[in-house]
């Protein structure tokens, strides 16, 4: 079963890039997508720092929602809010599996709505060697999904229907694309054309719980 047209032309609003930095003197790896969405700046923000909001979109999350402050997503990542300058700029540590990386996201005024860019960053290890980029543009991009229907419709997606969706053949599709995207966003970066498709292959494996 295909993808409806909405996600094939969702997917294709997303732009993915791939950057190899340095953080405190260590080569680290950017994971960045983004995206235009049909709403302001000052309500974007709003989705992705108000309690109430991100569950609708994301997962439920506690803690202290403020610069200082330690957050916790239910079932996912923690950390600390190491930046908020509303509307504009926010960063956290994203504290995961005994890891720590980053996260920082900046939203801005263009035509057609508000743009928003967001950068994981993560130190190269196994799991990046594996999976490459995909690992985690993909997870993003289902979240990013969410963020994109809840500011259209005002529409919320519970964990539950998050993974119930996933696992139909609409949501396996599109984390199959999505996959596919990652790996041409690492080939564009420089990434050996057969390494990174493999990585694909092997994220849309671990996405769909299909054979690579």
């Amino acid at each position: 079963m295909g993808m409806r047209t909405d996600l094939v032309s969702y997917l294709g609003t997303v732009t993915r890039l791939v950057h190899d930095r340095t953080r405190d003197g260590a080569p680290v790896k950017v994971v960045s997508a983004a995206r235009t969405y049909a709403t302001t700046v000052d309500d974007l923000w709003d989705a992705i720092t108000t309690r109430e909001r991100i569950a609708r979109w994301f997962l439920p999350v506690s803690g202290e929602l403020r610069l200082g402050g330690r957050y916790q997503l239910e079932g996912n990542a923690g950390g600390t809010i190491t930046a908020c300058e509303p509307p504009r700029h926010l960063a956290m540590s994203w504290e995961f599996g005994g890891g720590t990386s980053w996260v920082e996201v900046t939203l801005s005024a263009r035509a057609g709505g508000a743009h928003l860019v967001l950068e994981h960053t993560m130190h190269p290890d196994d799991h990046w060697e594996q999976f490459g980029a995909g690992a985690t543009g993909v997870g993003w991009e289902g979240g990013l999904y969410g963020l994109h229907l809840h500011v259209t419709t005002g529409a919320g997606m519970t964990p539950e229907e998050g993974l119930r969706w996933l696992a139909s053949d609409e949501g396996k599709a599109f984390m199959r694309s999505s996959s596919e995207r990652w790996g041409e966003a690492a080939i564009a970066a420089g990434a050996p054309a057969d390494e990174a498709r493999a990585q694909a292959a092997r994220t849309a494996a671990f996405y769909t719980g299909e054979p690579a």
